[in-house]
């Protein structure tokens, strides 16, 4: 087998291995994994919701964080806190949807679409919307948010002022 014969197998091998390793990553995720995960996310916005800080910081591993400032258990009760303190009483209301589920090699990666409603007003109003990037891991009590980033979408800019 003349030289490059044998780097087009090796190459060729390489790529199998590879395409082979992602479809056995892709595989390590059972539908169980994928409910788990689901409810994860809707025990989030209960929790938040309802400002019940200690079971929103449960959704995340010990030394998980949010938005990279708020990190282990403390951290992410205080975040809860403030949050709560700079709603001022209103009543809002997550609303998640496009939840997007991939293997990863820590367990798995989501995303997810936001919606946070005022439904203290009437009609309900929409206060923000945005994406969310976590990295999931599963632990010994269930699948957890090991990072949490939100991204709020830029409010549209302002028309122009008419002459």
């Amino acid at each position: 087998m003349n030289t490059f014969a044998r780097f087009f197998a090796r190459a060729t091998a390489v790529v199998a291995l590879a395409v082979a390793g992602s479809a056995a990553q892709a595989a390590d995720l059972t539908t169980q994994d994928y409910i788990d995960i689901e409810q994860l996310y809707a025990t989030y916005n209960h929790a938040i919701d309802s400002g019940d800080a200690d079971a929103w910081a449960a959704t995340f591993t010990p030394d998980g964080s949010f938005n990279t400032r708020f990190t282990g258990k403390e951290g992410l009760i205080g975040f809860i806190k403030m949050w709560r303190e700079k709603m001022n009483g209103a009543n809002r209301r997550h609303w998640n949807t496009n939840l997007r589920i991939t293997p990863s090699a820590e367990g798995a990666n989501g995303t997810v679409m936001l919606m946070l409603l005022d439904v203290g007003t009437k009609p309900p109003s929409i206060v923000s919307t945005g994406l969310y990037t976590d990295v999931l891991v599963k632990t010994p009590n269930g699948w957890r948010f090991k990072t949490r980033v939100v991204k709020t979408d830029a409010p549209p800019a302002a028309a122009p002022a008419r002459p």
